[in-house]
């Protein structure tokens, strides 16, 4: 196993690099389709909202919830001041933005978002979390993006080339 996506995609091709480009092409459109298909079925048979990895992040910031103490700014249902590990955070929910920048950046409900939604919610923050998440996490939105088959190069027959570039 490699972390290098350039020699992982060489180890998978190491039989067709002696075939003309358009096979090995149509070698790496099948394999990357054999993948998507496997990956799709995954995906189609879980009973979660949320991708699995987006669910391991949210049960982990969950996790991380209890180690913040929070504090309500100006007596506000939105706007909350969270201290723990070492340094102050703010977070606002109806802005959906935290000074930490994490949630800002991957737009999955960060520590400071389940501790803002649990004092706001109570015990019943469960769903509210996925609605403070970018939903391109949901299962929906990855079954859409596997949904098209990648389509290989057609044969070299079907090729439509222009004329001054076939009498080079």
């Amino acid at each position: 196993m490699t972390t290098s996506i350039g020699k992982s995609l060489n180890s998978i091709l190491r039989d067709e690099r002696e075939y003309p480009v358009t096979n090995i092409f149509n070698s790496i459109a099948h394999r990357f389709g054999e993948i998507f298909r496997k990956r799709y079925a995954e995906v189609d048979n879980l009973k979660t909202t949320f991708i699995p990895i987006a669910e391991m992040i949210l049960r982990e910031n969950i996790t991380e919830d209890d180690k913040l103490y929070v504090n309500n700014i100006n007596g506000s249902t939105y706007e909350f001041t969270m201290l723990g590990y070492g340094r102050s955070t703010k977070f606002n929910l109806s802005r959906c933005s935290c000074s930490s920048k994490k949630y800002n950046l991957v737009k999955l409900s960060c520590a400071h978002a389940m501790t803002a939604l649990h004092l706001k919610h109570g015990d019943e923050c469960g769903t509210s979390i996925y609605n403070y998440s970018s939903q391109i996490y949901s299962k929906e939105s990855y079954l859409l993006a596997y949904l098209e088959p990648i389509c290989a190069e057609p044969l070299e027959s079907e090729w439509s080339v222009a004329r001054e570039y076939l009498e080079m």
